[in-house]
């Protein structure tokens, strides 16, 4: 009866600690491919730093004024036109 016991107890013992062994699927090999696959093509030029070239287009005094004109007009909107616009058939106004 002891042996039976100590065969039953090593055979439990077997299952618990195979429960315990690394044996994920191939899930680990491939973590993170498809972040680093959506990242490489979000990248257009990979060697853009090492173009020394100046930009072509505006000057900067030409952009500052463009900046700053942009800015200015969300300071003090204009007030919208008065008019009839939405009106139908005989000058009714929607609300």
């Amino acid at each position: 009866m002891k042996s039976e016991l100590i065969t039953g107890m090593s055979a439990g013992l077997l299952v618990i600690l195979a429960g315990c062994t690394n044996t994920t699927p191939n899930l680990d090999a491939k973590f993170g491919d498809a972040v680093n696959q959506a990242k490489a093509q979000q990248i257009i030029n990979p060697d853009a730093s090492r173009n020394t070239d100046p930009v072509k287009g505006i000057d900067g005094r030409a952009a500052k004024a463009s900046i700053d004109n942009y800015h200015k007009a969300y300071e003090s909107p204009t007030a919208a036109p008065s008019g009839s616009i939405g009106t139908i058939g005989g000058g009714t106004t929607l609300k």
